[in-house]
Formats: structure tokens, sequence, C-alpha cells
């Protein structure tokens, strides 16, 4: 399955964009990044998209108007309104799909493997699911399953997680000790990354609401394609997804991004560049994960 981030390198060509149209609406005209200026603010800030803010207007000066009390709100703005013009950038004409996806989605459909694109727990998410229909064709998408934030809702795991419909019946007890299970499972997991890390450490299970969505979404997905979780391979392009895959026992293959390029993603079973070619196959990844 994959995320549907992962089938358009976004942020090689909208992620700069979206900043400089975040400072137009904002009036900040004497700001405009250009590729070498953003490149240097990625490799200075290691990608922290509100330190490159800061960093940017450390060097040029921020707003004569603006009181230093009031810096933080400001650059959470910036990044609200960069946050609007990415999305838009997702669902328009403009964003394109990475070379070989359509291939590699045929070569899976032709063998017989589910496909599932998660556009769950996005922003815009309809407009983007959209958009991915539009350039996928209705044909191709007529064999993949589509699981946005409605689905994983619906799906057995979100009605558990939000204690909506399992809790009323016969299965009360049982939901339960499901979900205390669950805990348990996590507080495990937790114990046992403090103690390879030699810290101390106690869960909190609403400090993680990101990766909570992130294995609902994946737990969704499983789930309508009908295979068990360990069965499944998620194809993510962030850490966001490779940890959600790790939580759960799902393998999980990352292909880089222009964002992503330099990082690390040790509990992936392979990091590669794209689609096709020397890169990922339908043939490869059955290779690397069942070999």
């Amino acid at each position: 399955m994959f995320f549907f981030r992962v089938l358009i390198d976004a942020y090689r060509l909208g992620n700069r964009q979206a900043f400089n149209v975040a400072f137009q609406k904002l009036g900040l005209d004497c700001a405009n990044w250009t590729q070498p200026i953003y490149q240097d603010l990625v490799r200075k800030s290691d990608g922290d998209e509100e330190r490159m803010l800061v960093l940017f207007f450390n060097r040029i000066g921020w707003p004569t108007s603006l009181p230093t009390s009031e810096k933080g709100a400001f650059v959470k703005s910036l990044l609200r309104e960069k946050k609007n013009a990415f999305d838009e950038f997702l669902a328009s004409k403009s964003s394109l799909l990475r070379p070989g996806v359509e291939d590699f989605i045929d070569d899976a459909t032709t063998k017989g493997i589910p496909v599932v694109i998660l556009t769950a727990y996005g922003k815009s998410v309809e407009k983007i699911a959209r958009s991915i229909i539009d350039k996928l064709g209705h044909e191709r998408i007529s064999k993949l399953k589509i699981v946005g934030n409605e689905e994983v809702e619906k799906s057995l795991y979100g009605q558990l997680m939000n204690h909506k419909g399992i809790l009323s019946g016969t299965n009360e007890e049982l939901a339960k000790e499901a979900m205390k299970a669950a805990s348990a499972q996590k507080q495990k997991i937790a114990e046992e990354v403090a103690s390879m890390l030699k810290l101390s450490v106690s869960l909190d299970s609403s400090s993680s609401e990101s990766l909570q969505k992130t294995v609902a979404a994946l737990r969704a997905g499983a789930e309508y394609a009908g295979v068990p979780v360990n069965d499944c391979v998620l194809i993510a392009g962030s850490q966001s997804g490779v940890a959600g895959a790790a939580q759960i026992g799902m393998p999980c293959v990352v292909l880089r991004s222009s964002s992503t390029s330099r990082t690390q993603f040790p509990s992936a079973k392979a990091t590669l560049d794209g689609f096709g070619g020397p890169d990922l196959t339908i043939s490869k990844l059955l290779q690397k994960l069942w070999c």
C-alpha cells in the first residue's frame, strides 16, 4: 500500500514555490526563495521548516513592524499559509506522478496483488484524491482501493479506537481487553527502546496523536485489502509512515524524495530512489521481503 505523497515527489517541485506563495499572501515582497537559497536553508536546518524561516529572517531582517514577542506567531502563520499552498499544489495539474509508478501499479494488479492508496488524515484530502484519480486514470483506479478518513473511521480498528459501536454490543469486554493489550504492547515497545538507549520512560498514550493516526490508516488499509498486517508492505516516503509501520510489524520500503535524499531509515526493508529500472519493481520488492 502507498501513502499518497509517495506517488508524487512534491517537495522537489512544490515545496519552495509554496513558501513563496505564502510570502506573497502575507505581503512579504522582500522574501523570495530561489533554488540555491532554498537548498542552503534546507541543509542548514536539516529540513526543519520552522528553523528555515528563522534562519532566513535572521539573515535578511524581520519585518520592522513585528514585535520580538510575536516572532513565533508570525512563523506559525507563515507555515499555515505555506501548508495551504502546498496542499493546493498537490491537488493541481502541476504536480506530476513519479516516473514508473503507473507501470508498478499495473504489474501489481496483473499479478493479483491488492494495492491500497492511503489518503487519510491529510488536509484537502478530497482534492488530492481527485488529483490522483485524474493522474492515474479511472480504469486503473477501479482496480485499486483508496482509503481516506471516512474509510478509517468505518474500519473495525477505527471504531475500536473511537469507542464507536464496538463497545456498545455484546463484545464490550472483549473490546476493552483488546484496547488494554494494545496499550500494554505500546508500553513494552517503549520500554525496550528505552533500555537500548539506557533511558527510563513512561509512554503517554495521548502524546503521539500523529503516530496513532498513521497506525489507524495502516490497519484500515490492511483491513480493506483483506490482508494481514504483517503480509502487507507499506511504500512510504517519510519517517511518519516508517514509524507507524514499525509499530505494528508491517514491512516497509522507503522511496526517497528530494527532501529525504540524505535521511536514514534503519527500520525499513530497503531504501530506494524511485519506481522501475534499477529501483523498485514488484519482483525486486518480493525478493527483498521474502528472500
